[in-house]
């Protein structure tokens, strides 16, 4: 028999539930350090209701980690290759920074799989992400030899942008702690904005 629409909406909503608090349990314990009745009370379901949209730890995790990836490489993927060398680092950049600032806890469950030693990441690493970093590093390395950029070696110019702009949501309690009542994200943009602006502009 047909599932009826409200029994199918029903579902969705309770599948983006459980996937909401899973985020949020994930990314402040990590891992291991992870419960399916952590995530169930922080879902408000039973154990057993939860265990039967997913029915192990594992399969929550790469359930919320298929969302995160797409939303994390995207930024990447919209370096526009004909577009001004400059304006596209620049562009990148500010989108990366606006993900510490809308996507916190995304970045730090992405960090604490990083440092876990990417168990449950490692395939994605070394084929999706690797791939758009070469496709990428090839690009920034062409506008390099056309004497639009000034040279620099380009994957740790990416690594320096994660770095830089990936450290607002990681360490988020200690830069606001430092910061005071100012927001960190009211002068962040334009400080990494002069920063590669002074990096990348060619010396001539």
């Amino acid at each position: 028999m047909a599932k009826s629409p409200n029994t199918t909406r029903i579902q969705q909503r309770n599948r983006a539930t459980i996937l909401e608090a899973a985020l949020d349990v994930f990314s402040q314990n990590g891992f291991r350090g992870s419960t399916v009745d952590q995530i169930a009370k922080a879902a408000g379901l039973s154990k057993p209701n939860l265990l039967y949209y997913y029915p192990t730890k594992d399969a929550i995790f790469k359930a919320v980690m298929s969302d995160l990836l797409d939303t994390w490489l995207d930024p990447l993927r919209a370096m526009d290759h004909d577009g001004e060398p400059l304006v596209e680092i620049q562009a990148y950049v500010a989108r990366k920074l606006e993900m510490s600032r809308d996507f916190p806890r995304e970045s730090r469950l992405f960090a604490n799989e990083i440092v876990q030693g990417a168990p449950r990441l490692l395939e994605t690493l070394s084929t999706e992400l690797k791939e758009l970093v070469d496709e990428k590093t090839v690009v920034i390395e062409r506008w390099m030899d056309e004497g639009k950029l000034n040279r620099i070696h380009s994957r740790h110019l990416l690594f320096s942008i994660w770095a830089l702009t990936q450290h607002y949501a990681d360490f988020d309690i200690q830069v606001r702690t430092l910061m005071g009542d100012e927001d960190p994200f009211d002068a962040a943009p334009a400080f990494l904005e002069t920063l590669y602006e002074r990096l990348l502009t060619p010396l001539n």
